[in-house]
């Protein structure tokens, strides 16, 4: 075991939110040890038990983005699983694919991948060297054969906010479909398929939705195809050869991680309780308030533009970004995360792509006092460095 001798402020809520609310502890052990048998796998009272939850997660997911029809989601492992998915099994023909230099590798992996195969012709859009992505040239760069836009709904380096209802207008109207990596923005922005005009949405749990680890899920608007890229048990349809071609069954091969599951609706029913816009106010408040301390510090550089999540990425100059995130958390107990954040196209676009940057990302369960550590701690590595 761990010993940790020292009290730990933990800001690097970007990669995983922790502390998870009680309430997702408490039923995600009740899931283990009342019901915790294969969900759809079995007639016994545990396996429907199991189903029966999975599904009334699947209500709460389906509320709280607007989908009409909860059998239109599916669960998966994260949103890599999720935006694999959507890239490698919903873009199945030829056709010319726009996304952003804001993506992350689990976007842009699956579309060079697609990209080197033949299959698609794809546009990277830049940001300015303040982050910023112009709506307006993701707009304009769609073509007649333009057949999906893949964007990221927030930066998880610049936490860069993107208006998907702008662009969701347009490729609604020209019947592009429009893929929505919402890992970033789940749980802090107000998410509505239908108004934002999403075709595709793909999101994991353990960030802002408070679940468990091995959480995620895909949205599938109905009318699109998609092709299974893993095939496998689905406790139905068993006598077909291959994966059934219908939503949830055709892309939840395997045994559901009923655990995470279950922690990721309870982790929704703590948003809703609590208030997504109060959840909202409470981490940009303490967004800026490190924002404005950062900015008395000239030897801090901070990346990004006002319109952004709770995210915030720097570097102190003469400091490597790993060196910078591993004496954060030696000396004063500060876990952040330094380096490329697996998006290196942002990081080329605001002008750190060889250092990455000191990321640090807020959550609900930080404070005031802990930020003001935080600049303190700053202060003094910038003093040392300079001396």
């Amino acid at each position: 075991m761990i010993k940790i001798e020292k009290k730990i402020i933990y800001f690097d809520n970007s990669a995983t939110s922790f502390p998870k609310p009680e309430e997702v502890y408490k039923a995600s052990e009740k899931a283990m040890r009342i019901y915790g048998a294969n969900p759809g796998r079995g007639g016994h009272r545990m396996a429907v038990e199991a189903s029966k939850e999975i599904f009334k997660v699947r209500e709460k997911v389906a509320n709280l983005f607007n989908i009409k029809d909860p059998l239109r989601i599916a669960f998966t492992q994260n949103s890599t699983y999720a935006l694999n998915f959507a890239i490698k099994s919903c873009i199945n023909k030829k056709g010319h694919v726009i996304t952003t230099a804001l993506e992350h590798n689990s976007s842009l992996r699956p579309l060079f991948s697609k990209r080197d195969s033949g299959e698609i012709e794809l546009e990277l859009i830049y940001p300015e060297k303040n982050g910023e992505i112009s709506i307006e040239k993701i707009i304009e760069s769609i073509k007649e054969d333009t057949i999906a836009v893949v964007v990221n709904h927030i930066s998880n380096v610049t936490g860069t906010i993107v208006d998907i209802e702008k662009i969701g207008k347009v490729t609604r109207e020209k019947g592009v479909m429009l893929i929505v990596d919402a890992s970033q923005s789940a749980g802090y922005l107000d998410i509505d398929v239908e108004r934002d005009g999403i075709d595709i949405l793909c999101f994991t749990g353990h960030k802002s939705l408070y679940g468990l680890q091995g959480s995620g899920g895909i949205y599938i608007r109905e009318g699109i195809d998609f092709i299974p890229i893993i095939e496998g048990g689905t406790g139905s349809f068993s006598k077909l050869e291959r994966q059934p071609l219908v939503m949830p069954e055709g892309l939840e091969a395997g045994t559901l991680n009923t655990l995470a599951i279950v922690s990721l609706g309870v982790g929704i029913e703590f948003i809703q309780k609590v208030g997504i816009e109060n959840i909202r106010e409470h981490e940009d408040r303490l967004k800026q308030r490190f924002l404005i301390e950062l900015k008395k510090i000239p030897e801090i550089e901070v990346y990004g533009s006002d319109n952004r999540g709770p995210v915030v990425t720097l570097n102190i100059k003469g400091i490597d970004s790993g060196d910078l995130a591993a004496y954060l958390d030696e000396e004063y107990g500060i876990l952040v995360r330094g380096g490329l954040h697996c998006a290196p196209k942002i990081h080329e676009a605001i002008g750190n792509g060889e250092n990455g940057g000191v990321r640090f990302s807020f959550g609900f369960f930080n404070t005031d006092e802990e930020v003001d550590y935080a600049i303190k701690a700053l202060k003094e590595i910038v003093t040392e460095n300079s001396n």
